[in-house]
């Protein structure tokens, strides 16, 4: 980074997650390259290559013209992120890393080997070992697809094992039957997420534990910190989200999705190796943002500091957008109303329950900033 040859990132996916690194890297002096999907998605400022992330031929050849590749998404294949090893690409997070992310069940599996709280949970293999699990959790269980499933996809509440029967279907390949994770329904307060970055030499930082509300399995609000999470809540999650990241060998940013039950424990519910929608706040709140952070860590630079610029932040995405018009259309109204909130649009075409973006309040007075924040998103949508 001399100035003479500008580092190369590569980021495969070209959703909103690529688009929001782009304004860090300028920052830093990085030439980030993205191979998108299909033309017109959020990352097309960046996207000077369109191609099949599972192909293994494409990657490559992506690959050959940066220095390092990062993810927008986890779906990219094993054997595509294996051959981008064997042939010298430095890959962060890489494959031993991002197949605990792409598969729940060896998600479940390690979580467990290293002692961490998660919630009572089965391989399943048939409806009959599916019901047996049921009737031994007060008749209720959570059926989740093992690959794939996001934004609450992949994931049924059910009170019996013919409710997934058609998934059992599904994932069965070559006439062996497939396996499906199967949890206990948490009876939990509230939901939450610990964000945290690693670099490959080993440095780690963490930013607060947050406190989100989903609607429909689908993010809508962000908290940080956590209210009533100062002392051991919030020891205890960065606490889980370092032994993860240094146990499962991540580097980049991983966020942890996690339950705070009834009864006072702290579970791991998901994990995602990226930035991720419960850190969309730290790029007005913090020192320094998710997106920073992981460009940061992925090139095995200094972390930056993790402290926040008010007391509290928060995050409210917006969902869906108008029913006519652009989100643009809309913005004389919000920012003129709220001059204090940041808006960031994704470039994406309005449509029910998509994220098109998220707008961030900060300030010292929480109800004063969650009012602002929420007041801001609703002049934005539908």
């Amino acid at each position: 980074m001399n100035g003479v040859h500008e580092v190369r990132v590569g980021v495969i996916g070209g959703g909103q997650l690529a688009r929001m690194m782009i304004p860090a890297a300028i920052e830093l002096g990085v030439d980030l390259r993205v191979l998108a999907e299909q033309g017109g998605m959020s990352a097309q400022l960046a996207a000077d290559r369109i191609g099949d992330y599972t192909d293994t031929a494409t990657v490559l050849d992506f690959a050959r013209e940066v220095d390092v590749v990062t993810f927008d998404h986890e779906h990219v294949p094993q054997d595509v992120l294996r051959a981008l090893v064997d042939s010298g690409v430095q890959v962060h997070p890489g494959p031993d890393a991002l197949r605990f992310a792409q598969d729940k069940l060896l998600m479940r599996e390690r979580l467990s080997e290293l002692g961490l709280p998660v919630p009572d949970w089965a391989k399943v293999e048939t409806l009959g070992e599916l019901d047996e699990f049921i009737a031994s959790h007060n008749g209720v269980a959570v059926v989740k697809t093992p690959r794939g499933g996001y934004d609450g996809k992949g994931v049924r509440v059910v009170r019996g094992a013919a409710e997934v029967a058609e998934w059992f279907a599904t994932i069965a390949e070559d006439g062996r039957p497939g396996a499906l994770l199967v949890e206990e329904l948490v009876e939990f307060r509230r939901e939450l997420a610990q964000l945290v970055a690693r670099r490959p030499s080993g440095e780690v930082a963490a930013w607060p534990v947050v406190e989100t509300l989903q609607v429909g399995g689908v993010c809508s609000e962000v908290i940080a910190p956590a209210p009533r999470s100062a002392g051991k809540l919030a020891d205890v999650a960065a606490d889980v989200a370092l032994t993860i990241a240094e146990g499962l060998g991540v580097t980049g940013v991983l966020a942890v999705e996690l339950f705070e039950t009834t009864d006072d424990r702290v579970l791991v519910n998901e994990l995602a190796m990226r930035p991720h929608n419960s850190g969309h706040w730290s790029m007005d709140g913090s020192t320094t943002g998710q997106f920073e952070q992981h460009l940061r860590a992925v090139l095995d630079l200094p972390l930056g500091g993790t402290g926040s610029h008010g007391e509290w932040s928060v995050m409210v995405n917006v969902l869906g957008g108008p029913v006519e018009g652009a989100l643009t259309d809309r913005y004389a109204e919000a920012m003129s109303g709220h001059p204090t909130v940041k808006v960031h649009n994704y470039g994406k075409a309005p449509r029910p329950g998509r994220k098109i973006g998220h707008v961030t309040a900060t300030g010292d007075d929480l109800d004063t900033v969650v009012y602002e924040a929420r007041a801001a998103a609703a002049f934005l949508q539908d």
